[in-house]
């Protein structure tokens, strides 16, 4: 079945017949206003931005990280750019759906904390295929978080916007890690699937400060440490994500090469380095076709 990948939140928007939004990076959505046409009935979607939800009688399916997503009576969800998730509509169902689509893109959060912080929320993993149950005072308590990040884009944009509008995505994060705690307390968290494990193996091994920085990571590697050949990891990813291996990789590389370039004084060159390319030529390039910008471009944002 064909994967749509939706690169950025304006080409949600216009996918979703929704206006266009007001800021490119982040959205609040009203989900009653999202647009499902009434042939569709299965999607598969690849958003390269992270979308967190709150949402009550969406009348569908949602199939995450090759399970389903339990949310006939759950009220958040949230996914991570680059993983998969297919909606299966319900023909039958005559609930439109309400609740709040938040979306944010990575490049929002660079030359922050939370740009390296977001990973350690675990409810963003494959591995967890349950959505969040709130009560009452919870969900309130959600909803006027939501609302705060609205009321701060939909006013003049200054200096301090950004900084206030991570400020809330991080009290929202927190929130939701306390109810996420309080929810598994006894509940038993699915086991991982092999889409979740590519991803904490890629996470580990560019975080690990002793490997071997003189070869870049190879698909061969990765296909050893899930114990398939690489030709079956490949042709799996490319199923369930639209890219393969090499693909993963790359965005692997490009999500930490951001995070050097706007974190630290490292040079261009030692980046390369540390992320295993033996010519700055080539990572200069291959962060080109990615971001269609230079690393030194892409850096002088944030200075």
């Amino acid at each position: 079945m064909e994967v749509i990948r939706i690169k950025n939140i304006t080409d949600y928007h216009r996918f979703r017949g929704l206006p266009k939004p007001e800021h490119p990076l982040i959205s609040l959505v009203d989900y009653s206003q999202v647009k499902f046409p009434d042939d569709e009935k299965t999607t598969n979607i690849v958003m390269d931005f992270y979308s967190i939800a709150l949402k009550r009688d969406i009348g569908a399916k949602l199939y995450y990280g090759q399970q389903v997503y339990d949310f006939d009576e759950g009220i958040m969800s949230f996914i991570a750019p680059g993983q998969v998730l297919r909606l299966e509509q319900d023909p039958d169902s005559l609930h439109k759906g309400a609740g709040y689509l938040l979306q944010i893109h990575p490049d929002f959060l660079w030359n922050s904390a939370l740009a390296k912080n977001i990973k350690s929320y675990t409810f963003f993993d494959y591995s967890i295929n349950e959505a969040l149950f709130l009560s009452e005072k919870e969900e309130n308590i959600i909803v006027n978080i939501f609302e705060n990040i609205r009321e701060e884009y939909h006013i003049n944009i200054d200096r301090f916007t950004q900084d206030l509008i991570i400020a809330q995505i991080e009290l929202l994060l927190k929130y939701c890690d306390r109810y996420y705690n309080r929810q598994f307390l006894t509940r038993k968290i699915s086991s991982h699937q092999i889409l979740s494990k590519v991803e904490e193996f890629l996470n580990n091994y560019f975080d690990d400060k002793n490997r071997d920085e003189r070869n870049l990571l190879s698909v061969q590697t990765v296909a050893d440490n899930m114990n398939v050949s690489s030709d079956y990891l490949s042709n799996l990813l490319k199923l369930h994500t639209g890219q393969n291996t090499q693909q993963h990789i790359h965005n692997k590389l490009i999500e930490k090469a951001k995070e050097k370039l706007s974190t630290t004084s490292l040079s261009i060159s030692e980046i390369a380095y540390e992320l295993g390319f033996e010519h700055l030529q080539s990572f200069s390039k291959l962060f080109k076709n990615k971001t269609n910008e230079t690393p030194l471009k892409f850096r002088a944002k944030f200075n």
